[in-house]
């Protein structure tokens, strides 16, 4: 039995960034206090949803509609700790879905990238989004789509090589929102929000939901969909 426990706590602790794989300044279980200013409450209050994150993030061998659950359950519970422990907006940014092989320089979504579209509807449900940013080109107002229809949202235009615009908007938001963009402009505009950490999407990587917390200093936070 002991041995039994013994592989379960570490399997939990080996799947603990399954979904939550980056969570710059905050302290992880492993990692020894620093001497310094104790925290403030909101300051703790993160900290305790980073390690929620964490252990509701442990859960493997799910079919895929269980784990988007799971994850809709991880972000959820995410969402409420950080809306206790402050008022700034919480912005959602992700690369557009798949798109299709045709389409020349302006393609749809392809089969795949209509599916993560609807995926990403679905993990954002009880995320109170109240604006939708996306760029002029069809696989980003795609992907917005599903999110914007449950929202009952007109997403707002932005071009996607005005980053500096786009990140003006996004400090001046009231509420919560999900920004589409583009692999090659999502790390600019992470970076002219005031996050440090370097970001780079591959070529073929859809998998990721960068998650910012927009006061100062900026908090970034990095979630996966669960395929």
């Amino acid at each position: 039995m002991a041995n039994r426990e013994n592989r379960r706590a570490r399997a939990r602790d080996s799947s603990q960034d399954r979904w939550l794989s980056r969570i710059p300044n905050t302290p992880s279980r492993s990692s020894k206090s620093a001497v310094g200013p104790s925290p403030t409450l909101a300051q703790t209050r993160l900290m305790l949803a980073a390690e929620e994150l964490r252990s509701l993030s442990t859960v493997r061998d799910y079919t895929h509609d269980v784990e988007m659950k799971h994850v809709v359950l991880i972000i959820s519970v995410f969402l409420s700790a950080l809306l206790t422990a402050d008022a700034a907006p919480i912005v959602f940014i992700v690369r557009h879905a798949e798109k299709a092989a045709t389409g020349g320089n302006d393609p749809d979504l392809s089969v795949a990238g209509q599916k993560r579209a609807e995926a990403l509807a679905r993990i954002l449900k009880d995320s109170q989004i109240t604006t939708v940013f996306v760029t002029e080109f069809k696989r980003t107002q795609e992907t917005a789509a599903p999110t914007v229809k449950e929202a009952r949202l007109s997403p707002i235009v932005v071009p996607s090589n005005d980053v500096a615009g786009m990140a003006a908007r996004v400090r001046a938001l009231s509420g919560n929102a999900l920004v589409v963009g583009h692999g090659n402009t999502i790390p600019e505009l992470i970076k002219a929000l005031g996050i440090a950490t370097p970001i780079a999407i591959p070529e073929n990587d859809y998998s990721e939901i960068f998650v910012v917390l927009v006061h100062n200093p900026p908090q970034l936070f990095l979630l996966h969909y669960p395929f």
